[in-house]
């Protein structure tokens, strides 16, 4: 039964169909070969329930965000005014795109917007500077999966709805290992430069005034930042409400900018409702997809065969992160959250795992597979705001920050306080 649900699975990914389309079809491939009663029926109630959950509004509110900034052009000049600080290490803008990305990833919910929001501002550096193309484009692609570590983020809505865990805990305990994680990546990129400074390009010169003037810049993002995640741990606001509290703060702050205009609400509209349609298409059919592995029992036999193993809390949990990094060539993040998490989370919280933490390392993991080939969004809207070359070269590029998600997991998995410690002084408890 598992087998023929991986081949199909498999099968369909490899002709392109859709990935919610995939897990719809196999659903239905499902019942109709190993279910005795007509499962598709309850399709209309999981339909209903997936879509009416109060925390999912956050998702349209978060990508708006998202949207307004770019569209205004405030990304532009946060990216600019970043650019004058971080330039001067070897390795120039490759830094500012990171530090970019963690600045954007602090407003917007998505990885998907930030690889794209700074990548429009930040790709035509690469020839006017003569910087590594590859690594370049790496960090744009790898510097974009931040936004879904650092707070606020759509993938920890999810999971929190996913697994009834708080999401203000998951936010503060997402906070430490995403600066980590930007530190990390700024370093490889260092060290690349140290030892080739070829790739590093030619530097952008910025005198202590530039620095110090371009701070006003930096004054959005950090305002948007304390809205949204200030009105959660003020009690002001829930998750939601914050991130519609979001959207007014960046409305009012393209006003003041002399950018709000029809034609820009327009785009921002445009752009919110295509990546809301596809991400509520994908949760529609995971949840209907998991409904129906439940009944036939796989969801059961997966978790069983994994306990059966006796491999122990450590062995476990490597062998997770080994299916989680393989799985993540084949499917798409959102869908892979949804569609793991009901047999994966009990298997991890019965070995002692803490779930908040749980929540971190899954995130960094889909991180992974956000620039893992061949189905890596990342390393696609990276490649589609260029005009010509492969995609091999974004491949190329994104593939040594996996390696830092990894060195950060086997951080967290020695260090379980570097996400838990934040939540508990803040918010109390074990």
């Amino acid at each position: 039964m598992l087998g023929t649900a991986l081949l199909l699975l498999i099968a369909l990914l490899a002709v392109s169909v859709p990935v919610a389309a995939v897990m719809g079809v196999l659903g239905l491939a499902l019942n109709q070969f190993f279910s005795s009663i007509p499962l598709y029926l309850a399709m209309g109630d999981i339909v209903w329930n997936a879509s009416s959950e109060y925390i999912l509004i956050a998702i349209p509110m978060f990508v708006m965000l998202g949207e307004i900034l770019l569209r205004s052009g405030i990304a532009h000049r946060v990216y600019a005014a970043i650019a004058t600080w971080l330039s001067w290490l070897p390795g120039g803008l490759m830094h500012a795109n990171i530090g970019t990305c963690a600045m954007f990833a602090a407003t917007s919910g998505s990885s998907v917007a930030t690889a794209a929001t700074v990548g429009v501002v930040a790709l035509p550096q690469v020839k006017i500077r003569g910087y590594d193309e590859p690594l370049f484009l790496g960090t744009l692609a790898a510097g974009g999966t931040l936004g879904i570590l650092i707070p606020p983020s759509i993938n920890f809505i999810l999971y929190g709805l996913l697994t009834q865990t708080s999401v203000p805990r998951l936010y503060l305990a997402g906070m430490i290992p995403g600066l980590l994680l930007t530190a990390f990546f700024m370093v490889i990129v260092l060290v690349y430069c140290l030892v080739s400074p070829a790739k590093g390009g030619t530097p952008v010169e910025s005198s202590w005034r530039d620095r110090l003037r371009s701070l006003k810049d930096l004054v959005a993002p950090l305002f948007i930042f304390g809205v949204v995640v200030g009105s959660i741990y003020a009690g002001w606001a829930t998750p939601t409400e914050a991130a519609s509290m979001g959207v007014f703060a960046a409305l009012v702050l393209a006003a003041w900018e002399r950018a709000l205009s029809w034609p820009m609400m327009k785009a921002v509209f445009e752009g919110t409702m295509r990546t809301t349609a596809m991400i509520m298409l994908i949760i529609i059919a995971a949840q209907f997809l998991n409904f129906v592995l439940a009944n036939i029992g796989v969801t059961d036999g997966v978790a069983k065969a994994i306990e059966a193993l006796g491999l122990g809390k450590v062995g476990t949990m490597l062998l997770l992160i080994v299916f989680y990094l393989i799985l993540g060539c084949f499917m798409e993040t959102i869908s892979m959250m949804i569609l793991t998490t009901p047999f994966v989370f009990p298997i991890v919280v019965g070995l002692g795992w803490d779930p908040i933490w749980w929540g971190i390392v899954l995130t960094i993991l889909i991180e992974a597979a956000l620039v893992t080939p061949p189905v890596g969004l990342n390393l696609y809207v990276v490649q589609s705001l260029r005009t010509t070359g492969a995609i091999a070269d974004v491949i190329r590029g994104a593939l040594p920050f996996v390696g830092a998600m990894l060195a950060l997991i086997l951080l967290l998995m020695a260090f379980p306080d570097i996400a838990l410690g934040l939540p508990r002084w803040v918010m109390g408890g074990s």
